[in-house]
């Protein structure tokens, strides 16, 4: 059978590495002339559109009472997530110098593998592909399935089975979409982020008039409350980060954007100025309604705000909330797949990773190779458990990406840098990460000391995985046949494309 299938293939040797192509996709690509590779059809508006619709996820209209909790009063959660998105802002700045001057996708992994080199680099791709990707796309899947939901369950409590069932569909309807057409993946990118914003005026805008009414009651002694202790506003800071996640995942598409050196600085400088004014405001808006003690008890934040002044209007928003969920995964599937297709073309994961479908350009083995893991994780692991695990790591490796901003400064002066930002800016982002770093280190030793841990197991990964040529016969001929095996199945060949 594979001596059958390997008649169907012929090898293309380039210097040490033997990439296999479908010769019936090679004669149509030849007559066209055209080459397997990712197409730029990322433009400005399609990159603001993946930032923003991934920054703003289930967050921000369920439960913002995190920064409340930590910082004790109204005044200082709002300074809280305004200082949180300066800076945010900061960290895209940083990585539109980053995304400017190096011009490959990958985001994190490329730029602490140019910086520092590939055993830091792998490190970062073996955590994300093993545990975090999948674990976060299962946890936003999880809030979509509940919330598109909620309004068949109204009167009752949502079957747990249900929730995952509905989640494991809208998975694979994400899977699918970005398996088939970047284009399409990027125009419903584009419908989903004007629903999110539709969705934060919806909040906005009522809670205007209602400072117009003057309903500024919760807003007297606004910057009293409860002592904050000197752990509660770091971890303030902590909670505004995450929910402001996402900024750098134009990044991972560099080699797709249009005119990457003008597109990547705008679309990031646009973005961050939206959402930044957006979640200020709809924190605004909470409190023209909502006491700062009903706001900590709340689970669902956005709910309980419309339950209060649109009646039974208020069944529109966990639909909102469900698109925009949905709109996250979509973005983070279609950001994150370019990560492993770049480790790949880069020798650090399974080659047919790095391979395109040969008709619709899409990096399909990339996408679909976390459909597994996440179902693995949706119906038997426990995912926020995970989370925590990990959350720590997020931040470790942009800091380490950020520091490498500084060190290529000094490593490599003559790189050609369109944008280039303050040194202040990389040193001061860099520093406040690897500070939330060691404050998760000392706030949550046993869980960040798991997680540590379990990241450290990319170090032996490395060697036996990408150091170890002498690998046994029976081992080498097992991932040929296996690789063949699915080039042929899938249609995918490998990208042709010399990236300066």
């Amino acid at each position: 059978m594979y001596r059958q299938a390997a008649d169907d293939v012929y090898s293309v040797t380039k210097g040490k590495d033997s990439r296999r192509m479908l010769p019936s996709a090679d004669k149509k690509m030849s007559e066209k002339g055209e080459k397997v590779v990712l197409k730029k059809k990322v433009t400005l508006l399609r990159g603001i559109s993946i930032i923003i619709g991934t920054i703003i996820g289930a967050g921000i209209f369920i439960s913002p009472k995190g920064i409340l909790q930590n910082t004790g009063s109204v005044g200082m959660s709002l300074v809280v997530w305004t200082a949180c998105g300066i800076l945010s802002l900061f960290g895209a700045l940083c990585y539109a110098e980053l995304g400017t001057c190096i011009k490959k996708s990958g985001g994190h992994y490329t730029y602490i593998l140019e910086a520092f080199g590939p055993l830091p680099a792998f490190i970062r791709v073996w955590v994300e592909l093993l545990v975090i990707r999948p674990a976060a796309t299962a946890v936003i899947s999880l809030a979509f399935g509940r919330y598109i939901l909620e309004p068949f369950f109204i009167q009752c409590e949502i079957p747990d089975l249900a929730i995952k069932l509905v989640t494991a569909l809208g998975i694979t309807i994400v899977m699918v979409l970005n398996s088939v057409s970047v284009s399409w993946s990027a125009r419903i990118q584009i419908f989903l982020t004007f629903c999110k914003l539709i969705a934060i005026l919806i909040i906005i805008v009522p809670g205007v008039l209602q400072l117009i009414k003057g309903e500024t009651q919760n807003f007297k002694d606004a910057f009293i409350g409860k002592d904050v202790s000197v752990m509660g506003l770091p971890l303030a800071f902590y909670s505004g980060m995450y929910a402001y996640a996402g900024w750098f995942y134009l990044n991972f598409v560099t080699e797709e954007v249009e005119n990457p050196e003008k597109n990547v600085p705008l679309a990031i400088c646009i973005s961050m100025a939206i959402v930044t004014v957006g979640y200020v405001l709809t924190n605004v808006a909470y409190y023209t309604t909502i006491s700062a003690e009903e706001l900590v008890l709340s689970s669902a934040v956005a709910v309980t705000y419309a339950e209060r002044l649109f009646g039974s209007f208020s069944l529109a928003v966990p639909i909102f909330v469900a698109l925009s969920c949905f709109g996250s995964m979509n973005g983070g599937v279609f950001a994150v797949s370019r990560m492993f297709y770049v480790a790949s073309r880069e020798g650090h994961l399974p080659e047919i990773l790095s391979m395109i479908h040969v008709r619709k350009h899409t990096p399909l083995p990339a996408v679909i190779v976390l459909l597994p893991l996440t179902m693995v994780m949706l119906f038997t692991g426990d995912i926020y458990s995970l989370l925590n695990f990990f959350s720590f790591v997020r931040w470790l490796f942009i800091g380490l990406a950020v520091a490498g901003l500084i060190y290529l400064r000094y490593k490599r002066p003559e790189m050609h840098r369109p944008f280039k930002v303050p040194i202040f800016i990389p040193a001061l982002f860099s520093f406040t990460c690897l500070f939330m770093v060691a404050l998760s280190l000392y706030s949550d030793p046993i869980n960040t000391g798991i997680g540590f841990a379990i990241t450290l197991t990319g170090v032996p990964a490395y060697y036996l995985f990408v150091i170890w040529d002498n690998k046994p016969e029976w081992f080498r001929t097992f991932t040929d046949r296996t690789t063949l095996m699915l080039q042929i199945l899938l249609e995918v060949a490998p990208t042709d494309k010399n990236i300066s």
